[in-house]
């Protein structure tokens, strides 16, 4: 692949990033998510949540199907770029990549189950659509522990790193670790229904997500700063050896 194709083909892959944030915002407003449901709702309660809001979760749903896909490019480019970090494929790239795969199926199947519940509440029963909501809610915040390993690659990749101009900046570690730190509360959604770790509560849900939104506005922006210093080293090593040439 030629160069300037392979660095254009990077560049748009961190523009997901921003692609993906723009669609996660407009679907969860639209879907009346970006509060989460409480916990403590009756069956009832939910019934009537759905059907009050049964257009614009589906439609949710529908923009999350198109949006979601861009989670690839943007994983891969990271991955990419802590390989150069590693001098090639790694522990922290290949970790990173892996466990980045997962993270469209942590967003869309939880919307799935939500999107079945709301697509015909009246055909169904009040407590089987409160175990469909129940369902979505546990998965969608208690799984983002999984990925506590994801960007504390990222993280430890940008301590490690000793160049002149690093790939990623320091802080931007420190970013990545305090994000993983704030994921761990998600694993307890399951055990309790109040308090600030029930799935609306301030450590499982309110906290990681302002600092996951602040993440997905800060990768993109890092990973165009790493593509720029990769390209620029790429033409320096080019006419490097056009020099050697040039004298041999």
């Amino acid at each position: 692949m030629r160069q300037d194709l392979y660095m254009r083909l990077q560049r748009y892959s961190a523009w997901c990033g921003f692609i993906l944030m723009a669609g996660f915002i407009v679907a969860y407003a639209v879907g009346n998510l970006l509060t989460p449901m409480d916990p403590t709702m009756t069956p009832d309660e939910v019934v009537t949540f759905l059907k009050d809001n049964q257009t614009g979760i589906l439609t949710c749903v529908a923009i999350m199907v198109l949006t979601v896909p861009f989670e690839y490019p943007f994983v891969v480019v990271t991955s990419l770029q802590l390989k150069r970090i590693e001098g090639g494929w790694g522990l922290l790239s290949m970790t990173q990549v892996l466990t980045g795969v997962v993270a469209p199926i942590g967003f869309f199947f939880p919307l799935a189950i939500l999107s079945a519940a709301a697509y015909r509440p009246e055909v169904h029963s009040a407590d089987v659509l409160s175990a469909m909501t129940d369902t979505f809610n546990l998965m969608l915040v208690g799984n983002a522990c999984i990925f506590v390993l994801q960007v504390w690659s990222i993280g430890y990749g940008a301590f490690i790193d000793r160049r002149d101009k690093p790939v990623f900046p320091r802080w931007f570690g420190w970013l990545n670790l305090v994000l993983g730190v704030f994921l761990i509360p998600g694993a307890f959604v399951f055990i309790t229904k109040t308090g600030p770790f029930a799935w609306n509560g301030l450590l499982a849900n309110v906290i990681p997500t302002l600092v996951y939104f602040v993440w997905k506005i800060a990768t993109p922006i890092v990973l165009l700063r790493a593509i720029k210093h990769e390209e620029a080293e790429l033409a320096e090593g080019k006419g490097r050896s056009e020099a050697q040439l040039a004298t041999s």
